[in-house]
């Protein structure tokens, strides 16, 4: 087989294909072609184009996503690399091995004006496991030996238990495009890291013994993860005890009628002198990022006497300043553990006082949300009632998500948000990248503003016919209209929402996507079925929803005086 004539390089991509990764995302340039080629020769390697290395990057973060594995971005010197950043930073806080590799110019001519050469090193130290500067020449066994053992050590960071982004730097000097005849490199991967498993002391087992058993008020709370039936499980377990609640977030992908899902729904349904008694006092949070602003608020506020924060990534994260002890293992393996331990139930109502009052807004719910009026609202609403079973929901970020929170999640589906650094960039082109490694129908259900900055994800050989994306078009930043501040100045509309009248019709056109519009609830109920019937050019769709702008505000704000006025109600009644 043939290869790059650069003995580092050649030897650099099969390690990385050792190790996992067998995917990669280049982006066209000069520098980076020995890169390209030891890539595109390697026999057991998929490379694909994508131009826009902003999308390719988030594009190959989804490809991550839904693998399960390392996927590579490769690019040419200078600039390149800057635009890879905002999903780095997402890659990080996700927890997704996100494998950065940027050509570089020779150090010699980093800042003495050569074109296309910036200071490439450690641009993101900030938000990577690791980095290492990769040789293009291994000369010698002892240069290999230490090319072999910086990549490995990469690897082990960026894949092992806490895993994320790392960065190669490769300084290339020319010619670039030369090959070489090379024997067949090896393509089973045999590389295997141990694991740690953690252990509790005696000691421990009886602190968390008597923790557990003197706390009146247990909540634990779930953030983003994929879905865990185990886990789902030991939670169940755990439920029965009278004063354990669970609050999760559809982006935790758990669901049982024992959990509490819709968190700001349930929250708004709380009265200033009833507070004390929803506040817990342990807590124990696992999964990654938590989208409600107001439990966040709320805990904070609490007088939380023990935090466990259970999970391999970011021990020091203090989210709820209350000084945590962090587990530094898998929720599985501490509940596995917790539940072995002696715990008696508790005559406490904590956790059935959370579960009821949630029962008790879902059951006021229905007639009202029915009669609401065509806006931001109800067109979320009613996209999800139309979802098919067993769906990938991708939703954007802003208003969207928070919105998606407020509707009980659907058991079949598997949620997905980019809550790591909750950008608005991004969003399609992660969504493209999961639904290309996945045969399961993909909907993306995103607002304008999102959809418009990561336009480039449709510029896009490699899109497929199982994605859908829903835009909500409410002519702006909606989120600034439902937050406290933006509404009250004088700057909302030019500033904050950046009001527009653009559309997505003619993106789609460029780009041979399929489009659709509507503008009426009716118009969208009778467009949804044809919405997820076979592409006829084996392309995505794209629905585009026009809102009110002038409108949704005033109706998530209804809805939540709805609530309000529920919970007096109720009082009356009692």
């Amino acid at each position: 087989m043939r290869t790059t004539d650069k003995s580092g390089i050649a030897l650099f991509i099969n390690q990385c294909f050792l190790h996992g990764m067998k995917n990669v995302v280049c982006s066209p340039g000069s520098r980076n072609a020995p890169l390209v080629i030891a890539i595109d020769e390697h026999p057991k390697m998929n490379a694909i184009v994508i131009h826009d290395e902003r999308s390719a990057a988030f594009f190959a973060m989804g490809m991550a996503q839904q693998l399960k594995e390392p996927v590579g971005v490769v690019c040419t010197s200078g600039s390149a690399m800057l635009n890879y950043y905002p999903a780095v930073a997402e890659a990080y806080y996700q927890c997704i091995p996100l494998v950065v590799i940027s050509a570089d110019r020779p150090e010699e001519w980093v800042n003495h004006g050569d074109g296309q050469t910036i200071v490439q090193k450690n641009v993101y130290a900030n938000h990577i496991r690791f980095e290492a500067t990769i040789n293009e020449f291994t000369e010698n066994e002892k240069a290999q030996q230490l090319q072999i053992e910086n990549i490995e050590n990469a690897f082990q960071l960026g894949n092992g238990e806490w895993k994320g982004p790392v960065h190669f730097n490769v300084p290339i000097s020319e010619p670039m495009y030369n090959t070489v005849n090379v024997a067949s490199v090896d393509v089973i991967d045999t590389r295997e890291f141990a694991k740690n498993f953690y252990t509790f002391s005696q000691a421990q087992k009886d602190e968390l013994n008597t923790t557990w058993n003197s706390s009146k008020k247990k909540l634990i709370l779930c953030g983003q993860m994929d879905k865990n039936p185990l886990l789902l499980q030991q939670l169940n377990e755990l439920a029965t005890d009278s004063s354990v609640a669970i609050l999760v977030e559809n982006t935790a992908n758990l669901k049982s009628n024992k959990l509490v899902h819709c968190i700001d729904r349930t929250l708004a349904g709380i009265s200033e002198n009833e507070i004390e008694n929803f506040q817990p006092d342990l807590l124990i949070t696992i999964g990654g990022a938590v989208i409600s602003k107001k439990i966040k608020t709320f805990l904070r506020n609490s007088d939380l006497k023990n935090h466990w924060r259970i999970g391999h990534a970011f021990p020091e994260m203090d989210t709820y300043k209350k000084g945590p002890e962090s587990f530094e293992m898998n929720a599985t393996e501490f509940f596995g553990e917790l539940l072995k331990l002696d715990l008696q139930q508790h005559s406490s109502s904590f956790g059935n006082q959370w579960k009821q009052r949630d029962f008790e807004i879902q059951d006021r719910l229905g007639d009202y949300v029915s009669k609401v009026i065509h806006s931001d609202f109800q067109s979320i609403r009613t996209v999800l009632d139309f979802i098919p079973d067993d769906a990938i929901l991708h939703m954007g970020n802003s208003s969207v998500v928070r919105y998606c929170q407020l509707f009980e999640p659907i058991s079949s589906f598997s949620y997905y948000s980019n809550r790591g650094t909750s950008g608005i960039d991004g969003c399609t082109s992660t969504a493209a990248g999961y639904a290309s490694q996945s045969k399961k129908l993909s909907v993306l259900l995103t607002g304008d503003i999102s959809f418009f900055y990561d336009s480039n994800a449709l510029w896009n050989d490699h899109l497929t016919d199982n994605l859908r994306i829903v835009v909500i078009n409410n002519s702006g930043g909606g989120i600034f209209r439902i937050i406290d501040g933006p509404s009250s100045t004088k700057q909302l509309e030019k500033f904050f929402e950046a009001k527009h009248d653009y559309k997505a019709e003619k993106i789609c056109e460029a780009f041979s996507i399929d489009y659709s519009a509507v503008s009426s609830l009716e118009e969208l109920e009778k467009s949804m079925q044809s919405f997820y019937e076979v592409s006829q050019n084996e392309r995505p769709k794209l629905l585009e929803i026009f809102t009110p702008s002038d409108e949704n505000d005033k109706v998530l704000k209804e809805f939540f005086n709805f609530i309000s006025k529920s919970r007096k109600f109720r009082a009356l009644e009692r």
